[in-house]
């Protein structure tokens, strides 16, 4: 059974670093383990928010994206 996110950030439409610094301010009021799903359209992301994620040691749980948009799971650490 997958698992439930504990909030979605839909960020499509904004670029360069905001989805990073969105998804860092909503992470800060999730608690340790929960989950966030984040949803964006700038292909800067793909390589952004994995990044951020480890350097800040929170997890990918899940990537997925189609034509424009981009689907993150990440685990709060």
């Amino acid at each position: 059974m997958p698992a439930t996110a504990a909030m979605t950030l839909d960020l499509r439409g904004l670029n360069v670093a905001l989805p990073v610094a969105r998804t860092a301010v909503a992470m800060a009021r999730l608690e340790s383990g929960a989950l966030i799903e984040v949803l964006t359209s700038d292909p800067d992301s793909v390589p952004d928010l994995p990044v951020w994620a480890r350097a800040t040691g929170n997890r990918q749980v899940e990537q997925t994206q189609g034509a424009g948009w981009y689907r993150f799971v990440l685990q709060k650490r």
